[in-house]
Order: C-alpha cells, then sequence, then structure tokens
C-alpha cells in the first residue's frame, strides 16, 4: 500500500464513530494524519484532544508550545511532515467521559493502523515516547509500569528512543517535582534532536 493510500483511508477511518458518540462530547472521529516516509523523528503521544479535534493541526494548544520548547524547534520546522512524524497511539479524539476527564485512546485504533503507518517510517532515527500509553506500547512494558520510573531511566533508550511525560500544562506540579527533567534530561534531547534533523 502506498503512503497516500494508508493517508486516504486513515482519515475515512470510522471505526469507533458510534464510541465517540456515546461520549460526552457525542463527537464525529475526525483522525489527524501527519506523517510522510522521509520522516526522521518520530513524536508517539496519546491521541488528540478537543482542540486538535477542531483544528486538525497535532500539538496546535499550549502542549505543543512547551513541547517545542523542550525539542528547542520553531513551528515551522515542528510541522514539517518530510522531517517530523507526529504518530499517536489513536488518531481521533477519544472525547471526554461525563466528569470532563479525557477518555484513553481506544486500542483498536493500534490494532488496526500503528503497523501499517509504523512501517512506512523507515527513515526514522530517533521517536519520542510521551506518556504512559506510548510508552508502555513502543518498550513494551506492562500497563502499570510507573511513567516517572520510566522517564527517570531515559539514558537506557538512548540515542533511538526517549521517554517524556506529557507536555500538558497540568504536569506543570510533576516537572518542579523532578528538576532533574529539565537539567539533564532537556540539554540531552535537544542535542538529539539537532544531530537527528541535521
Amino acid at each position: 500500500m502506498t503512503h497516500a493510500a494508508l493517508i486516504q483511508d486513515l482519515t475515512a477511518c470510522r471505526l469507533c464513530e458510534d464510541r465517540f458518540a456515546a461520549t460526552a462530547t457525542a463527537h464525529r472521529p475526525r483522525p489527524v494524519a501527519w506523517f510522510r516516509p522521509s520522516a526522521r523523528l518520530l513524536i508517539v503521544g496519546q491521541a488528540p484532544g478537543l482542540r486538535v479535534h477542531e483544528s486538525g493541526v497535532p500539538f496546535d494548544d499550549r502542549s505543543g508550545d512547551r513541547l517545542r520548547d523542550w525539542l528547542g524547534l520553531d513551528r515551522s520546522t515542528f510541522y514539517d511532515r518530510a522531517r517530523i512524524a507526529i504518530l499517536p497511539m489513536a488518531f481521533c479524539f477519544p472525547g471526554y467521559d461525563a466528569k470532563g476527564a479525557d477518555l484513553p485512546p481506544p486500542k483498536l485504533c493500534a490494532d488496526t493502523w500503528r503497523a501499517r503507518a509504523l512501517a512506512t517510517l523507515s527513515e526514522v532515527r530517533l521517536t519520542l515516547m510521551i506518556g504512559a500509553y506510548a510508552q508502555s506500547w513502543h518498550l513494551n512494558l506492562k500497563r502499570s509500569a510507573k511513567m516517572t520510573e520510566t522517564v527517570m531511566n531515559w539514558r537506557d533508550h538512548m540515542p533511538d528512543a526517549l521517554p517524556l511525560p506529557h507536555p500538558s500544562w497540568r504536569n506543570t506540579g510533576w516537572l518542579k517535582k523532578n528538576p532533574w527533567f529539565e537539567t539533564e534530561l532537556l540539554p540531552a534531547l535537544r542535542t538529539r534532536v539537532a544531530e537527528v534533523l541535521a
């Protein structure tokens, strides 16, 4: 299957239509596919949020601003699909539950699309795994694995992969409790990203 055909099939996916209609947001599927075969950096998140669902642009929110700062990248470089692939664990916004909390990425999405999408990305030199869902899948961890412990052991996965916390502003407290993230991990991350994209 060609990359163009895969993107066409993926963006037309409606497998979770009934599931999303039953959420508190009662929204329709809108897969956000942002990758090309030439990408050298792969960013794996959880799933698009509501703002990304509306815009169709991944990390088009405050979390994206923080992530770009972590990576040392401007918007034009970050959104260059020829160099950077953004492949979340689910391509659609999963919705909110009745209390307004994010629902988890549907496993059906990864089961259906992940292997096919990753097979098109033969040029990737660095995979950034953001959050526990991405880390569990890519590092073959048990779902009970602690995200903090995984990120603390970031050196074990370099130079090809790096686990990160979610750049959400909800994690500001986590960042304050873990100053090593900013003083040790971020400089190494920025150096490796620059090497990969050079």
